[in-house]
């Protein structure tokens, strides 16, 4: 779900137009090659030699003034080469590609890890990116985590956080050396990867093998990838508000909305959160951290009866709330409040990007949205469909659709693999992971839906039972990263018993299954870490079980 952010400014912190009159960089650069050149023009002539000129130019009669003849072969010299200088001057605009063996629409984690997976199988494979983003491939999930836990007072700038782990990294996948220029894209002799940034892909012509971009600029291609991922949706009630309230209301999802909110949150002195999902509450987390510096207040808004009340069961969804409360704001507990809707629930969350599916002929789903693609990720024989934006058929599971990082990664990957001839079905379940705050996280695979009936196994937490920790002692930041890798054989079930929890109403730590036809078809691993095969070995099987405490212990979750 994709939080609406609303803000509150403090007018004292606003600034003056005088300063915002500055220059941009390109305008202060043109303004200074203006001065130059007329100080150039006016160092042409050696001073002695201009004064002579001028003085005899004003004592000669203007009758008697001469122009100095040229010859025609000199003159045409002249012309030529003021030519020659006036075109040496002026850069060339860059010659896009007019083909590209392997075309990627999109330029998020999904298209990265196609590439990727491309490159691995055929390395001399030639891919173009075109994003209409300005940024390079990038991951998202620190834009709501790490990145606002920085201390670093230029992080909007250099885009490095530290992970729980304490390793830093920068949020982009890889840096500028890695790619190559899109005009050099068709005659690299290794091949390589290019991206192509604001630029969006309007029109496809699936018969031709082609795309428009919005420039004209149209691009042939062999074998296509869609992952245009989606875009938040807003509230009807907020854009029928006026403009007044729509010029403090922003949604949030790119790298420019985490640094529009970024400076927001040092001017404002209330921000408001619409949105109890995974983002919404991650970012009422860390803004609220924030608040117990600075003195923002930190609203959080949501239709359910307390933070991811659409995932986790009830009881454990209050218990979050509670604990979201007193642990994020141990003494600044007033700061961040919550207000429940007993009416309508408002959908607020991605709406998957299908603007393509017209001028292609793709078919959309109706259930869930999204390109409406095979078991392979295929939607036509040479176009495939990746992360946020493919209603695949899972399958396990059935058919679904799935706005997560780590689905992301798992169906760029494949569907590069099967780009370069791997013809394989999606059966790999991707995990998804939220963490508020470095003390509390959880893991999940499969289908998690408070609707569905859950069994719920808890033990008590332990120092070592946090999303620090876990990251630690894996060594690892983005959990994706690793887990994606793993596999789960036979586990094995801890011999020690569970004990009895003292309190019924702590839930430090555990594991909650979620039931479909009395089939484990959702886990959420609740603080416990690193035992993510685990939980998909489990689903893969789609066995009933007629003990789940049994089946818990698979995940030693009664170990201290």
């Amino acid at each position: 779900m994709y939080p609406i952010i609303a803000k509150r400014l403090n007018p004292a912190a606003v600034p003056g137009p005088q300063e915002i009159t500055m220059a941009s960089p390109q305008a202060r650069s043109r303004a200074g090659w203006a001065r130059n050149s007329t100080a150039w023009e006016k160092r042409s002539l050696r001073p002695d030699r201009a004064q002579s000129e001028q003085a005899g130019a004003k004592n000669q009669p203007r009758a008697s003034r001469q122009i100095p003849k040229i010859s025609p072969e000199r003159a045409g010299r002249y012309q030529k080469s003021a030519q020659s200088e006036q075109a040496d001057s002026t850069p060339a605009p860059p010659q896009l590609p007019s083909h590209a063996p392997y075309l990627l629409i999109g330029g998020g984690t999904a298209s990265f890890a196609a590439a990727r997976s491309i490159r691995a199988r055929d390395p001399g494979a030639k891919v173009l990116i075109v994003t209409d983003e300005p940024d390079l491939p990038y991951m998202r999930p620190p834009l709501s985590k790490e990145l606002w836990f920085s201390d670093d007072p230029s992080v909007t700038e250099t885009l490095r956080f530290k992970q729980w782990n304490g390793k830093e990294r920068s949020i982009y996948f890889q840096p500028p050396s890695f790619y190559i220029d899109p005009e050099h894209l068709t005659g690299a002799e290794n091949g390589g990867v290019a991206v192509l940034v604001n630029k969006k892909v309007v029109h496809m012509d699936v018969r031709g093998n082609k795309v428009k971009l919005d420039d004209g600029t149209e691009i042939s291609y062999e074998k296509c990838l869609i992952a245009t991922g989606g875009v938040p949706r807003n509230l009807q009630v907020i854009e029928r508000a006026g403009e007044e309230v729509m010029k403090r209301t922003s949604l949030f999802r790119k790298i420019e909305d985490f640094k529009s909110l970024e400076n927001v949150s040092r001017k404002a002195e209330s921000i408001t959160i619409i949105g109890g999902g995974f983002l919404g509450s991650e970012l009422a987390c860390a803004l609220g951290r924030k608040a117990a510096e600075s003195g923002l207040e930190v609203v959080q808004m949501f239709p359910e009866k307390g933070n991811m009340g659409k995932v986790l069961p009830e009881y454990l969804s209050n218990w979050t709330t509670e604990k979201v409360k007193k642990e994020v704001f141990p003494d600044f507990s007033h700061r961040l409040s919550f207000s429940f809707s007993e009416g309508r629930s408002t959908a607020v969350g991605l709406e998957p990007n299908v603007d393509l599916a017209k001028s292609a002929g793709l078919e959309v789903d109706s259930d869930f949205g999204g390109y409406r693609v095979n078991a392979e990720l295929q939607a036509r024989s040479n176009i495939w469909v990746a992360g946020d934006a493919a209603c695949f058929y899972d399958i396990r599971l059935g058919r679904r659709r799935v706005e997560h990082h780590d689905h992301a990664v798992v169906s760029g990957r494949l569907a590069g693999e099967n780009m370069t001839g791997a013809s394989k079905p999606y059966w790999h379940q991707s995990m998804f992971w939220s963490d508020l705050g470095p003390d509390v996280g959880y893991e999940a695979i499969g289908i998690v839906d408070s609707s569905l009936p859950t069994v719920g196994v808890f033990a008590k937490a332990t120092a070592k039972d946090t999303p620090k920790a876990a990251t630690e002692k894996s060594g690892t930041g983005i959990r994706s990263e690793s887990e994606t890798e793993d596999t789960a054989a036979s586990p094995v079930a801890s011999a020690a018993p569970a004990p009895a929890v003292e309190n019924k109403d702590e839930y430090g730590k555990g594991v909650i299954f979620y039931l479909r036809d009395k089939v484990v078809v959702g886990i959420i691993l609740w603080n416990v870490f690193n035992r993510m095969p685990i939980a998909r070995k489990i689903i893969k099987d789609g066995e009933e079980h007629a003990d789940l405490n049994e089946v818990a212990k698979l995940f030693n979750i009664h170990e201290d």
